[in-house]
Parts: structure tokens; C-alpha cells; sequence
């Protein structure tokens, strides 16, 4: 069998089909879902997992723009079925995707979705001028811009359906790709609010009180709360990663990647560690999801690499692990060292949420793809399941080792300030840890009030990930007890005739009596005095002598250390 070109990165079915590049068969996720008869689907699957391929797929198959262009599917599963080939090319379909609204404040992204919704009406500017449609009807029709206001862009999708109805005498198919990508950025810059009551308009008018609307799919990467833009939609059909339906429609299967494999050349030998690499995803009951973006980059450069993990995407999910609990980071210690982790898990993610509820991160991992479900331990029916999660694969675990290091990369600071500590140099400390401050921190990642929690968790898992990456021969220990308290961070070396240290971390607080930082530090101090904190070092043996103890005190992005 001749080995097929590998075209990487081109999510266009047609493009694939046109040019004989390689292409797993998922044509059979079309019949599935028509046969399914739900009125609105939304699909939610890791990125870079085929999603767009699939929308791009069924548009191919079912728009009236493909009709007789059955030489994209007359060799594929869909084919074998002579009921679907009366279907291929008979609906107007509408197909948009949000995978490039990226903007950082609600105008360029009120207008790029506008701009988006008008690129759909001017495909069908002839079509208005047809005797069917009234002056009013144009009217409407013409209002649709970049700059129309929200009542209109609300309407404007639902009249469209209704105009491509009564001009072709079928209902429409809307097909929306990555709805979630302008949601998790106006999260992440703080315009959530705005957003959502902008969407919720569009898709209440577009997916519910719709006569002219046949049927509709949804993809993205979460399942947004339905309260946030879902709010009326009492026909949506929700599949997640845990869901039965449709798990083998995206993504390759086990025998899926060893076929192709061997079809484009490979060696058993190479099964094992693509499967070491690339494998661990579950979709309902499915083991043995590979993640199709970093096979297929295998298969065109022949290299193991981390392909997917070095696509964009990653700022919501380092966004809250910078800004998690200390428990959190204790998680990823468990989950880096190979272990797994218990949690509770809502599928459906309540980005309001996300900072106040620690345990929100979980679904947003275990959606985005990073963590992987073991074992459900209990499906509890008044609160959220309980499951055993880990990493999903080596790559994803490579990802995660060097994610806290790429954030501070630029300061070139980290091991000096894990040289300084070990040394006793407080001055260098505190010049190192205030330059990775300012040039690391945003005002909304130390928090907006001086004594807020979230600063203090902040610093706490900054300088932990510091520890991680850079401390080698240390037991990093962290928000455990030992004598009457949960000391905040401990290094424990291997060799016990070498230094210990113990950290404090504590956030300035004027209410406290406290004047200056240089106040909070020294009361940093006396609380790993008092609570005894040195007591589990001593027991493994390691002199009074040698363990340094830190306190830390914060306010905003300026720190200061003081040695014990």
C-alpha cells in the first residue's frame, strides 16, 4: 500500500478528500448522530481532536452548496447506506466557527462575531433580490453588519434560517464549531458578563424559538454552565467526555493508530511508544483514545515529540493553576509523581466558579483533555461524582513539568533564588523573587484586596513551582502537618547532614497592627516558632543547626523575606 501525504494541521474534509491525503474514516459519526433525531447536540472534546474536521465533514455531506459531489464520500463507511446517500447535498446548512475569536475586550469580540454572522448573510446576498422576499424582508437583511446593534445581531441568524427556508423549501442545518473559545477568553480579561448576555440572545433566538431550524451541532472544549448562555434551551443534548455516545467519532482508536501505522510504513516497534506517548484518553467507556493531532504529526515527522501539547490553548488552564490552592499544587505533586488523585467533578463548568471553587479546575482538566477519568469511586445523586483521576499520557505529563517553568523563563531568576535560599542570602531572595513578581504577576493574579486569600495561595504555589523545577536532591513538602500546624512549604533533603528550610508565607494586613512588610515577614517567623514546625525534620534526623527558616510577606507584587 502506498503511504498517503500527511496534511498536518488542514481541517478541511474537502481539501483532505480532494488531495488522497491521510484520513481516518469517521464518516460513520454522521449516521450516528442523524439517526440520534436530538434537535440541537453539543459535543465537548479536548482541542486539537478532530472536532473541526468533523463540522467541516458533515457541511461537506449534507449542504446544498456539495450537491453531486459525491466523489468525497463514494468510498467511505457513509456510502454503504443508500437511505444517507438521498441525503448528501439536500439542506442549507449554516456553518460558523468561533475558533479564531480571540479578542481581549468585548468590542473586538462583539465585532468579530458580528463580522462573522454578516460573512454568513453575504454567501446569500443574490438570493434576497428573488420575488419571494419583500422590501421589509431586505430591510433586515441589510442591517446585518459589524456594527449592528444587539437586538439585531440577537435576530439575525434566526431570520436567515427563515429566509434559506422559504427560498429552498427545506429546514437548516446549523453547524457551530468551537462555540467556547470567546468565552474562556472573556473569563480570562474580564468581560464575562458582557459576553455571555450577548451569546445567551444569539443562541436562545438561533436554537430555540427557531420553526426554521431542522437540526444543530455544537462543539467545543467545555461544557459552559447552562445558566450562562443555555438558559432556555430545553432541547440541548449534552455529550461529554463521559458520555456513551458518539466516543469513537473523535479521535483514533487503538486499532485505528496501529493500522495506519503499518499502512504508512511503521514498525511494530514504534506501537509502544506511541502508545506511551499519545494514548489514555476515555470518551464514555473508551480506553483507548489516542489524540489524533500528535499521531498524525508522528506519522508525517517520524519523531516523538510534544506536538499537541505545544499548540495554544494553555492560558485558562495556567491561569488557575498559578492562581490554585496550595491543595491543588499538592495534587499535581501526587499527579507528576505518577499517583493518582480522588476529586469531585461537575462536568458542566461554571466559569464564575472557577475562583471560588477549588474543585472547579477538575472539570476544566479533565474536559481540556489533561486528566484522564480511572475509576468512578462514587456517583453520588445530590452532589458532584467522585473520581479517580491521573495525567493522561507522557506527553501530557511533559507538558505539565514544564508549564510552571515556561512562565518564568523570562526572568532567568529561578535557580539563583533556589541558590540564595539554600545559602541564607535573604538579600538575594528578595531581589530574585521581586523580579519574578513584577515581570510574572498580573494585579488580577495577587488579587484585587491586601487581605485576601488568594494572593497568599498565589505566592504559595509561585514559589513551590520555583521548588519543583529547580530544587534537585529535595522532598518538597507542602501545607502538611508537623508539630501544632500545617506548615506552608518544607524542603527536606535526601542527604540529612544537608540544609532544611522551612517557609511561611503570610499577606500584609494593615488590620494586624502590622506597619510594614518587614511586621508581617517577622510574624511569618514567629508562627514556625510557635506551631514548632522544625519537629518532623528533627525526627528524620536533621540538626536544629541546619534547617533555615523563612518567613514571607507580600503585598500586592512586592514581597520581602526574613530569615529566622
Amino acid at each position: 500500500m502506498l503511504r498517503k501525504e500527511i496534511a498536518v494541521g488542514v481541517q478541511d474534509f474537502e481539501k483532505i478528500r480532494e488531495r488522497d491525503a491521510f484520513y481516518i474514516d469517521k464518516t460513520d459519526f454522521i449516521r450516528e448522530w442523524w439517526d440520534g433525531k436530538d434537535d440541537v447536540t453539543l459535543i465537548t472534546r479536548p482541542r486539537r481532536f478532530g472536532k473541526t474536521l468533523n463540522m467541516s465533514m458533515l457541511n461537506c455531506f449534507f449542504s446544498n452548496k456539495y450537491r453531486h459531489r459525491e466523489d468525497l464520500f463514494c468510498d467511505l463507511v457513509i456510502w454503504r447506506y443508500s437511505s444517507f446517500r438521498k441525503l448528501q447535498g439536500q439542506y442549507p446548512v449554516l456553518f460558523l466557527s468561533f475558533a479564531g475569536i480571540k479578542q481581549i475586550t468585548f468590542e473586538e469580540t462583539r465585532r468579530s462575531l458580528n463580522e462573522l454572522i454578516a460573512k454568513q448573510f453575504n454567501e446569500y446576498d443574490q438570493m434576497m433580490q428573488d420575488n419571494r422576499f419583500t422590501d421589509a424582508d431586505r430591510s433586515l437583511f441589510y442591517k446585518v453588519s459589524v456594527d449592528m446593534d444587539l437586538s439585531t445581531s440577537a435576530t439575525a441568524l434566526h431570520n436567515l434560517c427563515d429566509w434559506l427556508f422559504r427560498y429552498y423549501g427545506k429546514r437548516v442545518l446549523i453547524f457551530l464549531d468551537e462555540y467556547d473559545t470567546p468565552l474562556q477568553e472573556a473569563y480570562v480579561h474580564g468581560f464575562w458578563d458582557e459576553l455571555t448576555a450577548y451569546l445567551r440572545a444569539v443562541f436562545n433566538n438561533t436554537f430555540k424559538t427557531n420553526p426554521s431550524l431542522e437540526r444543530a451541532i455544537l462543539t467545543g472544549i467545555t461544557r459552559v454552565s447552562k445558566e450562562s448562555i443555555f438558559s432556555d434551551l430545553n432541547n440541548l443534548e449534552v455529550i461529554t467526555t463521559t458520555s456513551e455516545k458518539y466516543a469513537t467519532a473523535f479521535g483514533f482508536t487503538e486499532n485505528e493508530v496501529f493500522q495506519a501505522l503499518m499502512d504508512q510504513g511503521f514498525g511494530e516497534e514504534a506501537t509502544a511508544s506511541v502508545k506511551q506517548w499519545y494514548d489514555g484518553f476515555s470518551f464514555g467507556k473508551r480506553t483507548d483514545i489516542y489524540n489524533p493531532w500528535s499521531v498524525t504529526a508522528y506519522l508525517d515527522k517520524g519523531k516523538l515529540d510534544t506536538y499537541w501539547a505545544n499548540t495554544s490553548g494553555n492560558d485558562l488552564v495556567g491561569h488557575l493553576l498559578r492562581t490554585g490552592s496550595p491543595e491543588i499544587k499538592m495534587y499535581f505533586e501526587q499527579l507528576l509523581a505518577g499517583q493518582t488523585i480522588d476529586v469531585p467533578v461537575d462536568e458542566q463548568v461554571v466559569f464564575s466558579s472557577l475562583d471560588s471553587n477549588p474543585e472547579a479546575i477538575w472539570s476544566l482538566l479533565l474536559a481540556s483533555g489533561y486528566l484522564k477519568v480511572e475509576q468512578v469511586l462514587w456517583d453520588r445523586p445530590e452532589e458532584d461524582p467522585l473520581y479517580r483521576l491521573s495525567i493522561t499520557n507522557l506527553e501530557t505529563k511533559i507538558m505539565f513539568a514544564s508549564l510552571v517553568k515556561g512562565w518564568f523563563r523570562q526572568t532567568g531568576g529561578l535557580s539563583r533564588f533556589v541558590s540564595a535560599m539554600l545559602q541564607g542570602d535573604v538579600k538575594g531572595m528578595n531581589r530574585y523573587l521581586n523580579d519574578i513578581a513584577l515581570s510574572s504577576m498580573s494585579y488580577f493574579d495577587t488579587g484585587k484586596s491586601p487581605s485576601s486569600k488568594e494572593p497568599e495561595n498565589f505566592y504559595h504555589g509561585l514559589v513551590l513551582g520555583l521548588l519543583v523545577e529547580n530544587a534537585s536532591d529535595y522532598i518538597i513538602k507542602s501545607n502538611r502537618e508537623s508539630g501544632y500546624g500545617r506548615y506552608d512549604i518544607v524542603l527536606e533533603p535526601a542527604d540529612k547532614h544537608k540544609t532544611a528550610v522551612i517557609m511561611e508565607f503570610k499577606v500584609f494586613d494593615a488590620e494586624d497592627d502590622e506597619k510594614t512588610l518587614e511586621d508581617t515577614a517577622n510574624n511569618a517567623l514567629q508562627q514556625i516558632e510557635e506551631k514548632k514546625y522544625e519537629t518532623n525534620l528533627v525526627i528524620q534526623g536533621i540538626s536544629q543547626e541546619n534547617i533555615l527558616k523563612y518567613g514571607v510577606a507580600f503585598r500586592g507584587k512586592v514581597c520581602c523575606v526574613k530569615k529566622g
